[in-house]
C-alpha cells in the first residue's frame, strides 16, 4: 500500500506554514496553547514556535512513529512536546481543555484523503463510520456519503474548540465549505470564518482548490464567510454564506434573484440512468452493431435498447446519441425476471456477465432484484428531455429529442426535465437559459467542486416563477399538460409566507 496515499501525507513545505503562522498571528494575536493534531514532521509547530518563542506551549499529535522521532530531533530546544497518537481515538475535548488556557490555537494540515480512497486501499486510518452528515435513504447509501477525512476531523476539532480558541488548517476549499455547512445548518455559525486560497499545484503538486480555513471557536447567528485570493488580508475579497437553508456563494447576486428559489412540483430534475457497469451495460454503435465496453459483438433485442447521451455529450452540446445503455426496467424495483421470457438473448448476455453485474459494491443494489438499475422511472421515458451535465463548470443545457423512435437516456452524471413535446422543451431551454435564470444559478454554484452543478441546486429554480418573471407565464401554460397557474398561485403564497417569516426574524433580530 502506498503509506502517503493511505494517510493523506502531504508535508507542509517551511515557507508556506512560516506565512500562514504569520497571518493567523494577525487574525488572532497570541495564542497560549498551539496544537498541531496531526503534525506530521512538525513544520507548524516548528513556524509556531519560533514565530511565539516562549509565549505559549506546543502539543503536537501523530500517527507515523517514524515522523514523530523525527519532528522529535528537528524541534528539540523550541519547547515543543510531540505525541504518538491516533487521531481517531483521541479525546480532543480533553485534549484542548486540559491546559487551562484559555486561547487555544489548533493549527496544521489534516490529510488530504477521503473515506472511500482509504476504503479501497484497505486502510485502517478511519473514524468510526456514523453517519455524520445527517444523509437518508439513498444519499446515504451512494456518492454523497463520501467524504474527506478532513471533513470529520475539522468538524470534531471545531466541536471541541472552546469559544476563546481559534482554528487554522490547510484543506481543500469544498473540505472548508461542508464543515461549515454542517455548523451553519445543525448548529451555528462561528465568527470570523474565512479561507484564504493558495497554489496547490505549486506548494503541493496536486491539482485542487486548496485554502488556509479560519475560525474562532465563538458561536454566533451569522452564517458567512470571506474568501480571499492569497495569503492576505487584502480587499479582494468574497462572501458566501447559508442562506434560506442552503450554500450560497455569491450573496449579493442571490439577494437580487431570490424571487425565483422555491423550486417545482410540475418540473423537478432527475438524474440519469445509474448503473455501476459501464463495460456491460453501455454499447458504442459501430456500423449498426452494438459493442461492449470488452470490445464484444452483441447481440440482444431491441427492447432494453436505448440511446444514451453522456456528460461529455452533453457539456459540448452533443444531442445525437453516439452510445446506447441497457436498460432493465421501467421503475425502480421492477421485477427483472420478466426479461428471461420477452428477451431471451438479453437475459443470456445479463447471465453471461453477472459476475460484474451481481459484484457491484454498492449498497443500493442488495435485495433489489437481479441486474437492477437506478435513476429510472416513468420520467426517463419522455420523448424529450431538457438536460444538463453536472461536471461541467459552464451552464449548457441541451433538448434532448427523441432517437429512432425512443426516448434518449442520460448517465448518472447528468440531470434533466422529462418534456412531453418539442415545444415544451425548446420553451424550458429558453426559459433556464436565460440570464436571469443562469445570474440565480451562478449565485449557487462553487466552480471548484467535484460536481459544480447538483440537483440540489438545479431543483431550487422555481421554473413557473421564472416564466413569469420574464413575462412567457400563459405561453407555459399553453405547452404544458400541468396547471401552472395553480403551481404560480402557489409560489405567490410561497413568496409572501417566505417574506412574512423574514421580516419577523429581522424585529425579533432587533428585539434581542
Amino acid at each position: 500500500m502506498n503509506k502517503r496515499k493511505e494517510f493523506g501525507d502531504f508535508q507542509t513545505p517551511n515557507s508556506l506554514a512560516t506565512r500562514a503562522v504569520a497571518l493567523v498571528a494577525k487574525l488572532f494575536g497570541n495564542p497560549d496553547y498551539v496544537v498541531e493534531p496531526t503534525s506530521g514532521i512538525g513544520r507548524f509547530l516548528g513556524a509556531a514556535a519560533t514565530f511565539w518563542n516562549g509565549t505559549a506551549s506546543y502539543e503536537g499529535y501523530e500517527i507515523n512513529k517514524q515522523y514523530v522521532e523525527t519532528s522529535r530531533s528537528h524541534l528539540e530546544g523550541l519547547g515543543v512536546e510531540v505525541h504518538h497518537r491516533d487521531f481517531f481515538t483521541e479525546d480532543w475535548v480533553y485534549n484542548l481543555s486540559r491546559s487551562g488556557k484559555p486561547r487555544v490555537l489548533v493549527i496544521g494540515n489534516p490529510p488530504w484523503v477521503t473515506n472511500s480512497d482509504l476504503g479501497l486501499l484497505g486502510s485502517n486510518n478511519l473514524p468510526k463510520k456514523t453517519n455524520f452528515q445527517g444523509l437518508r435513504g439513498f444519499d446515504a447509501r451512494t456518492g454523497k456519503s463520501n467524504f474527506d477525512i478532513a471533513e470529520w476531523m475539522l468538524i470534531r476539532l471545531i466541536e471541541a474548540l472552546p469559544p476563546t480558541g481559534a482554528i487554522a488548517m490547510l484543506c481543500k476549499t469544498m473540505t472548508a465549505r461542508k464543515v461549515l455547512r454542517h455548523f451553519w445548518k445543525t448548529d451555528s455559525g462561528r465568527e470570523n470564518c474565512h479561507l484564504f486560497q493558495i497554489d496547490a499545484k505549486a506548494e503541493f503538486d496536486v491539482a485542487v482548490d486548496a485554502c488556509l480555513f479560519f475560525s474562532t471557536g465563538k458561536k454566533t447567528a451569522d452564517r458567512i464567510a470571506t474568501i480571499y485570493p492569497d495569503l492576505s488580508l487584502s480587499h479582494n475579497s468574497t462572501k458566501f454564506g447559508f442562506i434560506d437553508g442552503d450554500l450560497v456563494s455569491d450573496i449579493e447576486a442571490y439577494y437580487a434573484h431570490r424571487h425565483l428559489d422555491g423550486g417545482s412540483s410540475l418540473y423537478t430534475w432527475r438524474s440519469g440512468v445509474k448503473h455501476d457497469a459501464a463495460k456491460v451495460m453501455e454499447f458504442s454503435i459501430e456500423n449498426g452493431n452494438l459493442i461492449n465496453g470488452m470490445g464484444d459483438v452483441v447481440d440482444i433485442e431491441d427492447d432494453y435498447v436505448f440511446p444514451l447521451l453522456k456528460s461529455s455529450d452533453l457539456g459540448n452540446g452533443r444531442v445525437v446519441s453516439r452510445k446506447a445503455v441497457l436498460v432493465t426496467q421501467r421503475h425502480t424495483g421492477d421485477d427483472t425476471s420478466e426479461i428471461e421470457r420477452k428477451a431471451p438473448k438479453t437475459w443470456n448476455y445479463l447471465e453471461k456477465h453477472h459476475s460484474i453485474l451481481d459484484g457491484r459494491k454498492s449498497s443500493i443494489y442488495k435485495n433489489r432484484p437481479r441486474f437492477s438499475v437506478f435513476g429510472i422511472g416513468s420520467y426517463s421515458f419522455a420523448p424529450w428531455k431538457v438536460a444538463i451535465s453536472g461536471l461541467y463548470k459552464n451552464i449548457s443545457f441541451v433538448a434532448a429529442p427523441p432517437s429512432g423512435g425512443k426516448p434518449v437516456m442520460v448517465d448518472d452524471t447528468c440531470y434533466s426535465i422529462p418534456c412531453q413535446s418539442q415545444k415544451e422543451a425548446e420553451l424550458i431551454l429558453d426559459l433556464i437559459s436565460s440570464i436571469t435564470a443562469k445570474a440565480f444559478l451562478n449565485s449557487l454554484i462553487f466552480s471548484d467542486s467535484k460536481r459544480p452543478i447538483t440537483i440540489d441546486v438545479l431543483r431550487r429554480l422555481s421554473i413557473v416563477e421564472l416564466a413569469r418573471n420574464l413575462g412567457r407565464l400563459d405561453e407555459l401554460q399553453h405547452v404544458s399538460r400541468n396547471d401552472i397557474q395553480q403551481e404560480a398561485a402557489q409560489m405567490s403564497l410561497l413568496m409572501e409566507s417566505k417574506q412574512e417569516y423574514r421580516t419577523l426574524k429581522a424585529v425579533a433580530k432587533q428585539t434581542l
